[in-house]
């Protein structure tokens, strides 16, 4: 019996679907083979598991994966109706944000340079627009027919002011520019480095990034997150890697209050005011706005990745700061921009990052403090290879 020529897959997106039904395969796959489709790209959350041996062409063809995140309501099928655009899509905080714009059955529309691929992603599409903020075509064609325009992109890193005020400024008056334009009611999620703007080239660049959008679109809503947190975060690795590494952790001032919010707290809060047509200042946190000590903090991150309750070690702010310095002379020597500098170093040692009885802060729920979100990213960071599964002790 002459056996059968195995089909190549495909791994370029399928054509439209037609009114026939379709056929199944002839020799149909294992169901730890099946083909994601080109709408679902694969993600690097779990190992692949080992491939048994193909079955016979007569057994039952396989059930389809069930994927990791349930799929979204569908988004409005009239053009335009339901669009919210997000600039910076790609980044931390604006992957979890076109989620959740996706399962409120809205139609997310993202500016990106690149075709994006995201582990966040899994059953949404979102319409994507070729370019950058420097292209006032790409800009023109992001907000054309949108409802909202959500501007998230911004440095957290750069050279100097000037290089800060490239991006956090002036895109962001580009930005809303294009959205004026275009009749879409603009949104700009800044920082709550804003309120202190002497502290730092980025603080001073988020406050005028504010102060520019305002002159462009004076019914614009502005949104100032605190520290954000939470799976896809790369920055607070190494506060979890140190955490397991060792029982000695530094802490700041005991009088220094931090607040915080889990990322899909702080994307859900986001929407929640965008959706409420909400214009002017807001802010969003956890449950506890008036913040965390640094000792709590620690405590958390600790107890997190599975160890013991650290010893804390109080650092003095004059040692902050000059490590502050040294790292801007390690940065200007290799001509790389580092987060860490003198100016973060000063907004670590400010006291008062908290949100007591601010009038700007928005009222709706989270459901992460820091010791379920904590746990949380840590299982996220495992999962995904950027912490080793073992605590040292």
């Amino acid at each position: 019996m002459r056996p059968r020529k195995r089909s190549s897959p495909s791994w370029s997106r399928p054509a439209a679907a037609t009114p026939t039904a379709a056929r199944p395969s002839s020799r149909p796959w294992p169901a730890c083979c099946a083909r994601a489709t080109a709408s679902r790209p694969r993600s690097s959350w779990s190992a692949p598991t080992p491939c048994p041996r193909p079955r016979r062409a007569s057994s039952a063809a396989p059930r389809p994966r069930p994927p990791i995140w349930p799929a979204p309501t569908s988004a409005p099928e009239v053009e335009g109706a339901g669009t919210i655009a997000v600039t910076g899509a790609t980044g931390f905080l604006g992957q979890h944000l076109v989620r959740a714009i996706a399962e409120r059955g809205l139609a997310p529309r993202i500016l990106s340079r690149r075709d994006p691929i995201s582990p966040f992603w899994r059953g949404i599409e979102p319409q994507v627009v070729p370019g950058d903020l420097s292209s006032a075509k790409a800009l023109e064609r992001l907000c054309d027919g949108a409802e909202v325009v959500i501007h998230l992109a911004g440095l957290i890193k750069a050279a100097d002011r000037a290089a800060f005020d490239k991006v956090n400024v002036d895109g962001a008056r580009a930005a809303a520019q294009a959205a004026t334009r275009a009749g879409a009611r603009f949104v700009l999620v800044s920082s709550l480095a804003a309120r202190e703007p002497q502290l730092s080239d980025y603080a001073a660049s988020k406050r005028a990034g504010e102060e520019a959008v305002l002159a462009v679109a004076p019914e614009a809503l502005i949104i100032r997150p605190p520290a954000i947190y939470g799976p896809g975060d790369r920055e607070t690795v190494g506060l979890f890697a140190a955490a397991q590494g060792s029982r000695l952790l530094p802490v700041l001032s005991p009088a220094s209050r931090v607040a915080m919010i889990e990322v899909r707290d702080a994307a859900a809060q986001i929407l929640d005011l965008v959706l409420s047509r909400r214009a002017g200042l807001a802010s969003i946190c956890d449950a506890r706005s008036d913040g965390y000590a640094w000792s709590e903090i620690m405590s958390a991150a600790a107890a997190a990745v599975g160890a013991k309750p650290p010893r804390l070690l109080r650092v003095p702010e004059g040692l902050i700061r000059a490590a502050g310095s040294i790292a801007d002379m390690a940065s200007r020597f290799s001509r790389q921009p580092s987060v860490f500098g003198s100016g973060k170093a000063r907004e670590l040692s400010h006291a008062d990052w908290a949100f007591s009885d601010d009038p700007s802060l928005a009222s709706s729920p989270s459901r992460h403090d820091v010791a379920r979100g904590f746990g949380e990213t840590v299982d996220w960071y495992r999962s995904a290879g950027w912490l080793s599964k073992k605590y040292s002790d």
